[in-house]
Order: structure tokens, then sequence, then C-alpha cells
């Protein structure tokens, strides 16, 4: 028997002993990004949201097994909101219609989700009609039975059953009644909840996920209060991916107590905050670095590499690695690198010999601090 089978199955209910501690770990966090963000300025602001809308375009595609260009996007987004940044390439109209629908979710946040703004967003989906493999009912709600299921043909396994079609308006407008009122339940538990009530109706032929993860960033816009977009949390949730289906296959055959859905939702929410910190310190590091070091002259090898170092450099920094990188001779990448040991850049690692690894300096200094 599944969740919606039961007589008011939206009534939710969850252990708020166990929930609200965690849910005010987050909003601390949520609070701590917020304010360092808005200490760094308009231009800071402008690059991390950039770099959230990106990642939470192309990693909820990548959820559903879809592969989108993040350039593109990245481009798409920079030129529908003004964001002067270098390399823009030109976009696809599917990935336009895909950056317009979150763009509409999370810029006008609180404008009221209608049945018509979610068709809209169902036909920048599916432009042509159709999905991969069919024709599908779009910018409408479904009129077919659906189910999730897994496994080669003949040998499927159903992972769940949505609601009959004939079941599905009223559904959504329950639904989107409850989304769009005024009431105690916490922004940030609303977005919860939102994205398991949608996708518990699956109320489309196809891109029911990426609407409801869509439907979710929107209430966590709401839940800041702002439409600038810090953090990815279906970047996480893709990292999770199958944990996630297992969470909400079984909040869909529970009773109706959501408590463990909240709980790793919030998780994952946590971790996504984590991850844009990381994120804005390495920029700010970076931008430190070159600060500090604007005085001297770098060739293009070397301003490369060093951009690398202070991203996530993957193992030691020898000349070989140099060479293969730069595509240039043993010789030059050994030159490259004494030259900045010289200007006290970077410094020899503790092996010798063949093994000999170079280290940038202020990397070794903020791991002392």
């Amino acid at each position: 028997m599944y969740l919606h089978e039961k007589n008011q199955w939206w009534d939710f209910s969850y252990d708020g002993a166990l929930v609200l501690p965690e849910l005010a770990k987050v909003r601390m966090h949520q609070g701590k990004l917020l304010g360092t963000l808005q200490a760094l300025g308009f231009n800071w602001q402008e690059n991390a949201m950039l770099q959230a809308l990106s990642a939470s375009i192309v990693k909820s595609a990548e959820i559903e097994g879809e592969m989108l260009n993040l350039q593109q996007v990245r481009s798409s987004i920079a030129r529908r909101l003004g964001i002067n940044t270098a390399g823009l390439v030109t976009s696809s109209r599917y990935i336009d219609g895909v950056v317009e629908m979150m763009l509409d979710a999370t810029q006008h946040y609180n404008a009221p989700l209608t049945d018509e703004r979610l068709f809209g967003w169902h036909n920048t989906l599916f432009p042509t009609g159709r999905n991969q493999l069919y024709k599908i009912d779009v910018g409408a709600y479904r009129t077919h039975a659906m189910q999730v299921v897994s496994g080669p043909m003949g040998m499927e396994r159903v992972h769940y059953e949505a609601p009959s079609p004939e079941r599905v308006p009223a559904e959504m407008d329950a639904f989107l009644s409850w989304l769009n009122s005024e009431n105690t339940t916490d922004a940030v538990l609303k977005a919860a909840i939102a994205h398991l009530w949608f996708v518990t109706i699956h109320p489309f032929d196809d891109g029911n996920g990426r609407i409801g993860r869509a439907v979710m960033d929107m209430m966590l816009s709401r839940a800041d209060q702002s439409p600038l977009r810090f953090y990815s949390l279906s970047s996480q949730l893709l990292k999770s991916r199958n944990t996630y289906y297992q969470i909400l296959e079984d909040t869909q055959k529970g009773n109706g107590d959501i408590t463990e859905w909240l709980l790793w939702f919030l998780k994952m929410m946590d971790e996504a905050l984590s991850e844009a910190e990381l994120s804005i310190q390495k920029a700010i590091d970076r931008n430190q670095f070159w600060d500090s070091v604007s005085h001297l002259s770098f060739n293009e090898r070397q301003q490369k590499i060093l951009n690398m170092l202070l991203e996530d450099f993957k193992g030691n920094l020898t000349s070989g690695k140099w060479a293969k990188i730069c595509h240039c001779s043993a010789d030059t990448a050994l030159n490259d690198i004494k030259d900045l040991v010289t200007k006290g850049i970077l410094a020899k690692g503790e092996a010798g010999g063949r093994s000999t690894n170079y280290v940038l300096l202020q990397r070794e200094k903020n791991k002392e601090e």
C-alpha cells in the first residue's frame, strides 16, 4: 500500500525532537554562509550564484541520466542575469529553456506556483513534445498510469506506482494550495515536504524529478528570502543518488511519518552549505594569492599550474607532471619551477631524488594556520 492510498495522506507527521535540532543547525549554517557572502560584496555574490545555479541545473539533469554542457549552462545563466564573465559560449535552445525554468523558480520565488507555471516549466524540458523514446503529453498533467520501474524488460521491478491520472488535478490543487499558503512550517522543512509531495503525485508523463527539484529550489529561495543561490542541493543529491531514490521509495511506502526523509534532507543541505563554504574560501584564497604576487611576472605555463594548485591538484607536483600538463620539454618545466622557487612561490617537498616534488607555499601556510 502506497502513502497516497491512505486518507489525507498528505497530513504528514514527524518527530520534532529529532528534526528540530538538525533544522536549527542548518539554519545557523545557512545564516553564516549568507553573512559571509554579503560581506564580500556584489561581484563575489554574482560569481558564487553563477557557480551554484550552474551546478544545480547540470546535477539535477544528471540525476536523471541526462548530461548537460556546463559551459553552455553557465553562459546562458550569465547572459540572462547580465553577469559579465569571460569565455561565454553559445548555448542550445534546449539549455536556454532549462535555464529559464530554474531562473523563473529562483528569481520569482515569491510568485504563486500555479498549474500554468508548471506547464511552462514542463514545456521547456520537452520542447519537441517527446522524450528520448516516445511522444508524451507536454504542458499538461498526465492522462496515463505511472509506474517507476527498473531492470531489464521482462524482469522489471516496480519501485512505485503513482496516483491514478483521474486523481492528479485534485491532488495538485491540494498541493499548490498548501504550497502557496502562509503557514507555520519552517521554509526549509517546507522545501523538503514540497519535493516529497510533488514526486509522490508524479503529475507529468516525464520530468517529475527535475521539476520537483526546481520546486525545491524555489522553496529554498523563499527560505533564504533571496533570489541569490549560493549552494547546490542537487549536487549533493547526485552524490547520494541511490540513497535519494531509496529513501523516497521507503517514505512513499510508509505510514505518513516523514522523520527519516526530513533528517536526510537536512543532512544533504548541511553538506551542500559546507561545499559552498569550501568553494567560496578557495576563491578567496585564489584572489588573495594573485593580489599578493601582483608585482611579479609569470608566463602562461606558470599561471596555468598555479591556478591548478590553488584548486584541487591531484597528487604531488613534479617537473614531469608540469611538462606533461603544459606540453613542454622537461628542461622548460624545470626552469619554470626554479623561477617560482626563486620568487618564493614554490618550495621543494620533503621527498628527494626521483621523488622530488614541489608545494605551493601559501597552501602550506594555510594548513599551518
